[in-house]
C-alpha cells in the first residue's frame, strides 16, 4: 500500500468514527484504531487492482477490516489484561472495561455500515460477518474449550487459521472481482493469516518485552495451549512450517499470474518482515530444538 492509500484508509475509519458520540475523543482513539501495521488493509491495496477491484471498493474494505481488527484487539487486551497496544497503553487501561468493550462493539457496527454503501454490498456484508463470525469463535474455543488444556499441533493450527487467518481470508476475498479469484485469494489468506499468527504465538513467548510494541506473556500466564506450547510434543518444525505458509498462499494463485505477483510482492514486502521480527528471539532456539526432535 503507498502511503497515500494508507492515508486514506486511516482517513476513512476516522471519519467513520466521527459521526458518533466518540468525535470528541478521536484523537485519543487515533493510535488505537489507525497506530498498527494494517497488514489486512495493505493486502486489499495490493491485490485488488490485479483482482479487478476499484479503487474506492478497495479502500472502503480495507477500512472495514481495519476496524474489525481494531475492535478484537482492544477485546483481546481485556480478556488477556494486556496493557501495552501499539505503543500506547491498552485502550481498558486508558478507559475502563466497559469502555473498551462498548467501544469495540461499536466499531463492529461501524465497519459494517462502510461496507452496506457499497455496489458489491450483498457479496461483501454477509463475507465479513462470516470471516469475522469465524474469528470471534476460534476466540471462545480457545477460551472456554482449550484454555488449561494441551491441545495438538494440528489443534493449534486450526485455531490460528480460524481466529486470524479469517480476517486475512476476507482481505484476500475482497480482491477479487470474480468467484474464482474470490475463492483463491481466500485461500490464500487464510494460508498467510495462519503463518502470522504462528509466528505470533512464538513471539509471545521468546519476543523481546522491552522493545515490543504490545503485552507479551500472556498466553502461558492464562494457561493457554498454542502452537508455541505443542510444536515439540508433536515433533514439528515451526519455523519451517511458517515459512511453506507463506510460499504456498502465492501458489494458489497460479492461475492469474498478475494477481499472483502482486501477492507475492505484498508478502515480501510488508508481511516477511513482520514474520522475521517475530521469530527473530525464538528462530535459533527453535531450530537447535528441532533437530533434537528430529534426531
Amino acid at each position: 500500500m503507498s502511503k497515500a492509500g494508507k492515508d486514506e484508509v486511516r482517513e476513512m475509519v476516522l471519519r467513520a468514527m466521527q459521526d458518533t458520540s466518540l468525535s470528541g475523543l478521536i484523537d485519543e482513539l487515533e493510535p488505537v484504531l489507525t497506530g498498527g501495521q494494517m497488514l489486512r488493509g495493505e493486502l486489499v491495496l495490493a491485490a485488488s487492482p490485479a483482482g479487478g477491484v476499484d479503487s474506492n471498493t478497495a479502500v472502503t474494505c480495507a477500512a472495514a477490516v481495519e476496524m474489525i481488527h481494531a475492535a478484537s484487539l482492544i477485546h483481546d487486551d481485556v480478556i488477556d489484561g494486556g496493557e501495552l497496544r501499539r505503543g500506547v497503553s491498552s485502550f481498558w487501561v486508558q478507559k475502563g472495561t466497559a469502555g473498551a468493550i462498548l467501544v469495540g462493539d461499536l466499531l463492529v457496527c461501524r465497519s459494517i455500515s462502510l461496507l452496506s454503501d457499497l455496489p458489491a454490498a450483498d457479496v461483501l456484508v454477509p463475507a465479513l460477518a462470516r470471516f469475522a463470525g469465524e474469528m470471534c469463535d476460534a476466540e471462545v474455543e480457545q477460551e472456554l474449550v482449550l484454555r488449561g488444556t494441551a491441545p495438538s499441533w494440528d489443534q493449534c493450527v486450526s485455531t490460528a487459521r480460524r481466529k486470524t487467518g479469517s480476517l486475512f481470508a476476507f482481505a484476500g476475498y475482497a480482491s477479487g472481482s470474480s468467484p474464482d479469484t474470490r475463492a483463491a485469494l481466500q485461500e490464500a489468506g487464510y494460508e498467510l493469516g495462519t503463518a502470522y499468527q504462528l509466528a505470533d504465538d512464538f513471539y509471545d513467548v521468546y519476543g523481546d518485552r522491552v522493545l515490543a510494541t504490545k503485552s507479551l506473556g500472556h498466553d502461558a500466564d492464562r494457561d493457554k495451549g498454542t502452537a508455541a506450547s505443542s510444536w515439540a510434543v508433536d515433533a514439528r518444525e515451526p519455523v519451517a512450517y511458517i515459512d511453506g505458509l507463506c510460499e504456498t498462499s502465492a501458489s494458489t494463485l497460479e492461475a492469474w499470474p498478475e494477481l499472483q505477483a502482486a501477492w507475492s510482492g505484498y508478502v515480501e514486502e510488508y508481511v516477511s518482515p513482520v514474520l522475521d521480527r517475530f521469530l527473530t528471539s525464538a528462530r535459533n532456539e527453535l531450530n537447535a530444538a528441532e533437530r533434537c526432535v528430529g534426531s
